[in-house]
């Protein structure tokens, strides 16, 4: 869930969904050609025992997290119906030593507690109160505006494909008292900037409207339809959405850290909407969630769907790419090793957790850690690593050589340049998108990189065109699609590298960091030589008590002209700051106490614009009276031109957009 708020802060480009998303190679780094071919022809597996995942685990977890600076967590595997291991490892209080228990210790598995209302929406669909193709303001008692004449579904929702922006704020509220899933969904409506059903951009607004409907349409508060039609049924008795917990669970509730060194534990995370991540649940709880989504709907002699319905849920409904992973009915894929793999991440501040089916093996695992941890090597690393590990150990895929096409190098530089994600605000933080932008680099070979795409080691991955527009990477199994429109024009690119929440559009030139971060900071070095020199001037007039050579007629304009330019510098200068100060913490955008900044920022955007007018007319004025030299002139001109530049920039990026939607 927090991984977007990363990346609206540009804190690091796809750091870290939370890019948010942190990397991790799908295998060891490269090895010589020998020992590669003897990889691949290597087919024997380890047997999934519960001794033999003791082994493999106790002999990994430990060093992560203390590797990772996390207090702790817990792992749990499920095969055929049964649990076949789970433990827990470091503390669940770092000051009382209090070790972590799967049965009865409880995490905040963030997004992972979609499943629970996507599950909740699939049962009323089954019970034919909903259809999942139908508007869904025939649900709701308020109206979600159509794009294009086109509503927004349910199938929408479950597969992020509603064309929502992205919203963040309250999104964390301080207090409980600020939990209100009805008040929530009808103060924060997201703006519509997608087309439904063609792009997926992940949305916590689009899975607590689903939450409402839910409730709407049966009668009962949503946390109490999960407890009654979900987690009782599964016998998950140390689970609840409740905001606070009730008071028999409020003890067993895992402390949460920002990092293990740091040692100071979190206060509880209020989630609101709460269908997108207000879970907190125990490990062996989260199993039996596990065995009956991989039963279809059965655990032991319950049943929470019917099996027809389940398996609807479990089938493939939207892809960004022919061949790419996508997204099922709640679940996104996450194929891998050869395997149909479904599942789903979350991530609340300090709680960070990932549910994984291995559908054709019948294997399910939950883990989840209490704390970020370092900026490398931390649980967003560790997750990642440690499932591929087990994937790789168990269910080991010989990689297969694919050369490379003939038109690798035109494609390469056909496809270079730079890209932002779907899951987006236009409304508020363009300026931050601005930061998030990711460049996808031409390499002379032919392959391609992508800083934010990279390895253990923080290098970035090479990708190598194996079809048209259609890359694998190097010495790996991961794959990278171009798409393009009708004409042939590139309009984004997909990867099972990171979760398929997102796609990456491309940035016109223009608009695109390379070319911004070029003519912005050389508008802004005019500008503030401009100033410096008029300071400089008034200085030395000073010093030396000399007169003022300017005629009385330019006079006035000069001076409007520098204030303008002055304006334009204040308000830039003005944006860096806030961007530092949200990037520095980002409850200022979360719980929305930056609102008073955005304002002002707008205003003096505004008034900036006119000061950009004064500088041009004062240009316009310098070469129509011509009573100054010709480098004075040209200086003028050299500073309209910055200062129409830097108009554009405020205009293009939203500066003065007045809108607080973020």
């Amino acid at each position: 869930m927090k991984h977007l708020v990363k990346r609206l802060v540009a804190l690091a480009a796809c750091a870290t969904a939370t890019l948010g998303f942190a990397q991790v190679p799908s295998v060891p780094p490269a090895q010589p050609a020998e020992a590669a071919a003897a990889t691949q022809q290597d087919t024997s597996t380890h047997a999934l025992t519960s001794e033999d995942l003791s082994s493999f685990f106790d002999g990994l977890v430990p060093f992560a997290i203390q590797r990772g600076d996390i207090a702790g967590g817990v792992i749990t595997v499920v095969k055929d119906g049964n649990v076949l291991f789970s433990r827990g490892y470091g503390y669940a209080d770092l000051k009382t030593r209090q070790p972590i228990s799967p049965e009865t210790t409880l995490f905040r598995p963030g997004s992972t507690s979609k499943l629970f209302t996507w599950t909740a929406v699939m049962q009323m669909v089954e019970q034919g109160k909903v259809d999942l193709d139908h508007d869904v303001n025939d649900y709701i008692d308020f109206k979600i505006p159509p794009y294009e004449g086109k509503p927004v579904t349910l199938r929408n929702l479950m597969t992020h494909t509603a064309g929502f922006e992205e919203v963040a704020r309250d999104l964390l509220p301080a207090t409980s008292d600020e939990v209100n899933l009805e008040r929530y969904l009808k103060t924060h409506l997201p703006a519509r900037i997608f087309p439904p059903g063609e792009t997926v951009a992940y949305s916590n607004y689009g899975c607590g409207l689903a939450g409402y409907i839910v409730q709407r349409v049966s009668g009962e508060r949503f946390e109490d339809y999960v407890q009654t039609h979900i987690l009782q049924p599964l016998n998950m008795t140390h689970s609840s959405f409740a905001q606070p917990l009730p008071a028999t669970l409020e003890p067993l509730m895992s402390k949460g850290y920002k990092t293990a060194s740091d040692g100071k534990a979190q206060p509880f995370e209020w989630v609101d909407p709460a269908p997108a991540g207000a879970l907190s649940s125990s490990a062996i709880d989260m199993a039996q969630f596990m065995i009956a989504q991989l039963q279809d709907g059965r655990y032991g002699d319950s049943r929470i769907l019917k099996e027809d319905t389940a398996k609807l849920m479990h089938s493939p409904q939207y892809t960004a790419s022919k061949g790419m992973v996508g997204f099922d009915l709640g679940f996104y894929q996450e194929d891998r090793n050869g395997l149909r793999i479904i599942g789903h991440g979350g991530d609340t501040e300090v709680f960070h957790s990932d549910l994984h089916l291995l559908l054709d093996k019948n294997v399910g695992v939950f883990m989840s850690f209490n704390s970020l941890g370092s900026a490398v090597g931390g649980a967003h690393t560790i997750r990642g690593a440690i499932f591929f590990a087990f994937l790789d150990r168990y269910f080991p895929h010989p990689l297969q050589e694919q050369p490379a096409i003939a038109s690798a190098k035109a494609d390469a530089a056909r496809v270079a340049g730079w890209y932002e994600s779907s899951r987006i605000n236009l409304s508020a933080l363009r300026p931050f998108n601005l930061l998030g932008q990711m460049q996808v680099n031409a390499m002379p070979d032919g392959t391609l990189t992508i800083a934010a795409l990279s390895d253990y080691a923080g290098q970035p991955l090479h990708w190598r065109e194996v079809s048209p527009l259609h890359y694998v990477e190097e010495n790996g199994q991961r794959k990278l699609d171009f798409i393009a429109d009708a004409n042939g024009n590139i309009k984004y690119w997909a990867t099972d590298d990171i979760s398929p929440v997102f796609v990456f559009n491309r940035v016109p030139a223009a608009k695109s960091m390379g070319s911004v971060s070029l003519w912005a900071s050389l508008s802004l070095v005019v500008v503030l030589g401009a100033l410096l020199f008029w300071w400089l001037g008034a200085w030395m007039r000073r010093r030396y008590k000399r007169p003022f050579e300017v005629a009385l007629v330019l006079r006035r304009s000069r001076l409007w002209s520098r204030i303008g330019a002055l304006l334009l510098l204040g308000d830039l200068l003005g944006w860096v700051v806030l961007v530092a100060a949200i990037s520095a913490d980002e409850n200022l955008l979360l719980r929305g106490s930056a609102t008073p900044w955005f304002y002002l920022l707008y205003v003096l955007g505004a008034v900036s614009l006119v000061g950009a007018l004064a500088v041009v007319f004062h240009t316009v004025r310098n070469w129509q009276l011509a009573l100054r030299g010709l480098w004075v002139r040209v200086g003028e001109t050299l500073l309209a031109f910055a200062a129409l530049y830097l108009a554009w920039f405020i205009l293009a990026f939203g500066m003065i957009s007045f809108n607080v939607r973020f």
